[in-house]
């Protein structure tokens, strides 16, 4: 197949984590055809859609893991896959390639769909399972960000639409900085927050479980360091084996058809304790964590639900 994917910046990843290169990797090994943009080569002309990029080439060595040809034009309707893989955050120049993409999918297959992509993001889609969340607000409103936090106790504070752990706070019940930190926000975006009942189990670990077009493929577990609450791994989380628990299961049974049906062929949920905190949709991680721990090849079973699709 013809397989473009969009991307950061190639050069800059880190080979032994990235899921991108990985998938990049395994779809190299089955003779798939690799062409690499970066969202900003990203552009709808009169009835078309293009992008500006590079024939590419991977190989698993550091400082030398890729090999780019020389820039060119390519309407992405001639290709078969489009991997949409930037990072977050979900800013309107996220969305607006998740518009772009949407004129030529489901032809040329964009994986993940873009327009469920764009109506899924992280920290929302968990709402449609009330009965498999902590109690949650989403708000601009100070006074109703102070009602859950009165009610609830401690609690964690973030950004809506951020990622990576950035800007999120645990509030202690006599914490009394939630008025500053509203105020804070409040002066460099218009976005609401999103409060969550803080979760004790956070400090045993916060559990990325793998789906693969609606089934768990795997799991692996991520412990904040020490005086942190965050676990994302690259603000110092520490990624460690763990096995699928009855309640894991349980959840993946509940949203996998959802997900299957919407095209959201590779997702990342979270799940602290017996909680579900979010569903990543955008650019999940993890993958290669999880096969150096469990030995499962995720990329694979990822390259053969987009290979089914396609057939």
């Amino acid at each position: 197949m013809k397989v473009a994917i969009q991307m950061d910046p190639i050069g800059s990843v880190n080979i032994d984590a990235d899921s991108t290169f990985r998938l990049a990797e395994e779809a190299q090994s089955r003779g798939h055809d690799l062409f690499y943009y970066t969202p900003d080569k990203l552009a709808y002309r009169e009835g078309r859609v293009l992008a500006r990029g590079h024939s590419l080439e991977v190989r698993r060595v550091k400082g030398d893991h890729a090999t780019l040809s020389e820039e060119r034009e390519v309407d992405l309707s001639d290709l078969d896959v489009v991997l949409l893989r930037q990072d977050p955050p979900f800013d309107m120049s996220y969305i607006t390639t998740t518009h772009i993409l949407d004129r030529i999918h489901p032809k040329t297959l964009v994986v993940n769909d873009p327009f469920w992509v764009r109506n899924y993001p992280e920290k929302l889609l968990v709402l449609d399972f009330p009965k498999l969340t902590p109690p949650t607000v989403i708000a601009r409103d100070l006074a109703t960000l102070k009602a859950f936090k009165d009610a609830h106790g401690d609690i964690i504070l973030k950004p809506l639409y951020g990622n990576g752990g950035a800007g999120v706070f645990k509030l202690a019940h006599g914490d009394s900085n939630l008025n500053s930190l509203h105020e804070l926000f409040a002066s460099i975006s218009r976005e609401p927050l999103i409060a969550q009942k803080y979760l004790p189990a956070v400090s045993k670990g916060d559990k990325r479980v793998i789906l693969v077009d609606g089934e768990p493929a795997g799991a692996i577990n991520r412990v904040p360091a020490e005086g942190e609450t965050r676990s994302n791994l690259h603000v110092g989380g520490r990624a460690e084996a763990v096995a699928l628990t009855d309640r894991d299961r349980e959840i993946c049974a509940a949203i996998g058809p959802l997900l299957r049906e919407k095209g959201q062929i590779f997702v990342g949920i979270d799940v602290i304790g017996d909680w579900l905190t979010e569903i990543n949709v955008t650019s999940p991680t993890g993958i290669q964590e999880l096969e150096r721990f469990d030995g499962v090849n995720a990329a694979g079973l990822i390259w053969d639900a987009i290979e089914r699709r396609r057939a």
